[in-house]
């Protein structure tokens, strides 16, 4: 279940990254801080893969919810929003909201995502059609 939310939440931050390339970055440094500042998920289907390999997928929906499946074929769905700079994955039962912090994308629009906790970091990558 923490990798298919941990899943959801790499594909709802691979989003951002059609606003990051859009605007220019006055620094590095500056550019990071405001992309997770003002980050925004865009609707779509997004790769996640871990230390392991492929992880799964995410489908982020323009109501707001997502659709997580694992590589195993299992499926989480929950609500998604992003709060305060992070992408937050709230799935049906009685889980717990987790919001991912995520990093600017890379010119191919992947980026890094990692748990709370630290301790689980993902790279998500908008899906080849």
């Amino acid at each position: 279940m923490k990798k298919l939310i941990l899943i959801a939440a790499v594909a709802a931050l691979a989003g951002c990254n059609k606003q990051a390339e859009e605007a220019p970055a006055p620094t590095e440094t500056a550019a990071a801080t405001e992309t997770a500042a003002t980050a925004t998920t865009a609707p779509g289907t997004y790769t996640v893969t871990d230390d392991k390999g492929p992880a799964g997928t995410t489908v982020i929906n323009a109501d707001g919810t997502y659709v997580d499946k694992a590589a195993d074929g299992k499926e989480v769905k929950g609500k998604f929003a992003s709060k305060d700079g992070k992408d937050c994955f709230d799935p049906e039962g009685d889980e717990p909201e987790v919001c991912w912090t995520i990093t600017p994308p890379d010119a191919n629009g992947a980026f890094k995502a990692t748990t709370p906790d630290g301790k689980m970091t993902v790279t998500v990558a908008p899906a080849k059609p």
